[in-house]
């Protein structure tokens, strides 16, 4: 049996070199202060843009789909949060279809480690935080603003519901990157998926039709990253296909599209075979 002190060094060990180039890539990007600052401030406008567009819809129409404005503070602060953070753990991996066509992908094959794992930890996108911090403060506005039941079940469902919004949302992004294998030049196609699921969770799903709420609340399912939980928080009954006790099945509903994932990934890189350079 392994000691717990060698498993401990062997773990560190495995993940030295990842870590590594993260901070290679964190240093990289400090650098050009004036262009950071820039980028920065550039996704923390995007991140407000985008919840002004919840606002202005809400703001008009006073109620919609069950949820009010200070209900829609909640609903778009877990969605935009899960994404954010989300795509700055593996946003990047949208570039891979232009690694693919210029061969570079190949340089990671030849390494010793896991394709996914390199890829994943080959960048990271700083300024991609600003949107995640507009998102956490409208979060945070939402909790506060809403008569929410205080105890330990809505705080543990708070936690479940990021963590499995992340998870769920990274799962979309890996998933995505495993049909460009076949796709290529398909980005919009997955983008659809991706950027129109975050989109489609920021929304209440009870004013989507049937064939929506199968997609978005069970094929591809976003509404348990926001709109179930902000029901179950807010004590609401819910649609019948997504009744507000499911709030709970946050992390099956994440399991469910990592082995996807998974599934697309493997096909996709037994499918490739080289840039050709």
């Amino acid at each position: 049996m392994v000691e717990p002190e060698t498993a401990r060094t062997l773990a560190g060990t495995w993940f030295t070199p990842y870590l590594a180039v993260l901070r290679s890539r964190v240093k990289a990007q400090q650098v050009y202060r004036i262009s950071f600052v820039t980028e920065v401030f550039s996704a923390f406008l995007i991140g407000l843009v985008e919840f002004a567009e919840v606002w202005v819809i809400f703001h008009n129409v006073g109620t919609l789909g069950g949820l009010d404005v200070n209900a829609a503070l909640l609903l778009f602060g877990l969605s935009n949060t899960a994404f954010a953070l989300a795509q700055v753990l593996v946003g990047h991996l949208d570039s891979l279809p232009s690694m693919i066509r210029m061969g570079s992908l190949d340089a990671y094959h030849l390494r010793p480690q896991p394709l996914l794992a390199q890829l994943v930890t080959s960048d990271i996108s700083l300024r991609r935080l600003a949107r995640a911090a507009v998102a956490v403060i409208v979060l945070s506005i939402g909790l506060w603003r809403n008569d929410i039941d205080w105890g330990i079940a809505p705080v543990i469902l708070i936690v479940i519901t990021l963590l499995s919004g992340i998870a769920l949302f990274c799962g979309l992004f890996v998933c995505a990157a495993g049909l460009q294998f076949f796709l290529i030049d398909g980005a919009e196609l997955t983008n659809s998926f991706t950027y129109g699921g975050s989109f489609a969770a920021m929304q209440p799903a009870s004013v989507f039709p049937t064939p929506l709420k199968l997609l978005f609340g069970f094929a591809i399912p976003v509404a348990f990253t926001a709109y179930v939980p902000t029901i179950a928080l807010l004590g609401l009954p819910g649609p019948a296909l997504l009744p507000a006790w499911s709030a709970w099945l946050t992390p099956v509903a994440a399991a469910w599209v990592w082995l996807l994932a998974a599934a697309a990934w493997r096909i996709g890189t037994r499918h490739y075979q080289g840039g050709g350079g």
